[in-house]
């Protein structure tokens, strides 16, 4: 399973000493998470939290795991980064809402924050097991995969163990100051690249704080994204929803008489095939429609996954920007089809329910969009196109549930800075290969004013980005940035697949000067 960060734009909790609106406290790192607010409205008063050398927006996976690689980090010298992330949720959530019973991690335990980086570090999942008194309990349980519920809850134990983590700070703006505007944290010079000026506010209490950094990491996460024709049928109590909302809101859609799910991703399959288990007992009629060319199974062989490498990370960004674009599409399966097992689970349900010619009551149907939606006395009636055929049809149902995937906007509070930073020509971000923003901010040798991305440079960088196993690797490219010197290695011989023919040829008999055999030069 793909990452995509938890929450939106951010939070923290108070890190530094509470200083009153005029900043009569100096600029400190540390202290305890009691606010002192002087004024009657908390909204008038900006408590200042001081200065990092790192902030973190966001706290998913990604920045969670670079949270626990800088606070686990045992080099030496240790890489003394300062360092605070912020997460805007009250308390540290990821896909609440497709943490079904019996569905397991897509990746690996091995996956986890810290480990393809750094086994020894103490937020490994295995220490987790080991905290949690299950290192029998998992011995015996012999597989790689585990529990996506097992998955979340270590993801928690770390966002509580880990120092710099603080929950319950929605960023509201991010301002750049030039690097000859004020001195750096502990009195020494400003950072060569500038420095950020962060506000962030409490949303339980309006209270808003100021952050400053010399360099920013962003992990804000993905939105669940419906159609815009279904937008307005959404909200509320209303039985139509995104996946990302399943297990809130199962008890009320176990309730209609038919239900259609849209989309043929992990998502949208598992969702099906809970469903396919209470049925049943529920006796609701179950359709599933994709626009897709059919239910296909992911990509999950061992050579395929050699795609998921730092070395393929390497070969796509140095591709041109238009070979790219037309690439990835054609990557689908490689990270939004279907797991193999769950296919075969829903395979295997359908046969077993179909025995003594028994109809289901379940129908599937693939090449077919979704254009619109009507609301009429209770139900939905949905209107399709099966593309192949061009021929339409009207679809009622009870309740609708999309699979049909995340989006990912510019977040809002970059919008003070968003004239230093540089956008393609289809407004994505431009992603240096260390991972930073390209643009008016710190370059890649500069000692502050860089803003690093998580999760957002899958244009430049490939399929790999959102995949848990890379996360690690992204990670520690970054901490060496942040630190300027090699604090964890970074991977660069991991698979026995070539990519680029340069490289091939460093092994292989082959020329690079010509493609033709020698013989053919002599004719």
């Amino acid at each position: 399973m793909t990452e995509d960060d938890v929450s939106i734009p951010v939070t923290d909790s108070p890190d530094g000493d509470a200083t009153t609106a005029d900043g009569d406290a100096p600029d400190t790192v540390g202290g305890d998470d009691s606010d002192t607010v002087v004024g009657d409205d908390v909204s008038d008063t900006v408590i200042d939290r001081g200065r990092y050398d790192v902030l973190g927006v966001g706290l998913g996976p990604f920045n969670l795991g670079l949270a626990a690689l800088l606070d686990g980090a045992d080099a030496d010298p240790d890489p003394d980064l300062e360092a605070l992330f912020l997460e805007r949720e009250p308390e540290f959530a990821w896909h609440e809402g497709m943490l079904i019973e019996g569905v397991t991690l897509e990746v690996p335990f091995l996956a986890d924050l810290v480990t393809m980086a750094d086994p020894t570090n103490p937020y490994s999942f295995l220490n987790y097991v080991r905290e949690r008194d299950r290192i029998y309990e998992f011995y015996f349980y012999e597989t790689f995969q585990i529990p996506r519920r097992e998955y979340d809850d270590y993801l928690r134990w770390v966002a509580e163990t880990v120092p710099t983590t603080r929950f319950g700070r929605e960023v509201t703006s991010v301002e750049y100051e030039a690097a000859d505007a004020g001195a750096g944290r502990d009195g020494a010079d400003a950072a060569d690249g500038g420095t950020f000026v962060v506000e962030a506010v409490a949303p339980e209490t309006g209270q808003r704080y100021r952050y400053r950094a010399d360099d920013l990491v962003m992990g804000v996460g993905s939105r669940p994204a419906l159609p815009e024709f279904a937008r307005d049928h959404a909200g509320g109590d209303a039985p139509l929803f995104h996946t990302a909302d399943y297990l809130e809101r199962r008890a009320d859609v176990l309730e209609a008489d038919s239900i259609t799910v849209v989309g043929s991703g992990q998502s949208a399959a598992e969702v099906v095939l809970d469903l396919l288990e209470r049925q049943s007992a529920r006796e609701f009629r179950l359709d599933w429609l994709t626009r897709s060319d059919g239910f296909f199974p992911m990509e999950y062989s061992k050579l395929g996954l050699q795609h998921f490498t730092p070395e393929y990370t390497e070969y796509f960004y140095d591709l041109p920007q238009s070979r790219k674009d037309d690439l990835l599409p054609e990557q689908d399966l490689l990270y939004k089809g279907i797991d193999p097992e769950t296919s075969e689970r829903i395979y295997d349900t359908l046969y077993e329910r179909s025995i003594g010619d028994r109809d289901p009551d379940f129908g599937m149907l693939a090449t077919t969009e979704v254009l619109d939606i009507e609301r009429l006395e209770g139900s939905y009636w949905l209107e399709c196109e099966q593309r192949q055929q061009d021929h339409r049809f009207a679809l009622e149902t009870d309740a609708v549930i999309f699979g049909t995937g995340y989006q990912r906007p510019t977040p809002t509070f970059l919008e003070p800075i968003a004239d230093r930073i540089a956008f393609d020509d289809r407004g994505r971000f431009r992603v240096s290969e260390d991972y930073r923003l390209e643009g008016e901010l710190g370059g890649a040798d500069d000692a502050g004013g860089r803003i690093f991305v998580q999760n957002a440079e899958m244009h430049t960088h490939g399929v790999g980005t959102p995949d848990l196993g890379l996360g690690c690797y992204r990670n520690a490219v970054i901490i060496d940035r942040l630190a300027g010197r090699e604090v964890y290695p970074i991977d660069r011989d991991t698979v026995f697949q070539d990519f680029d023919v340069e490289q091939f040829a460093d092994h292989a008999p082959v020329r690079t000067d010509a493609p033709r055999s020698p013989s053919l030069d002599t004719e």
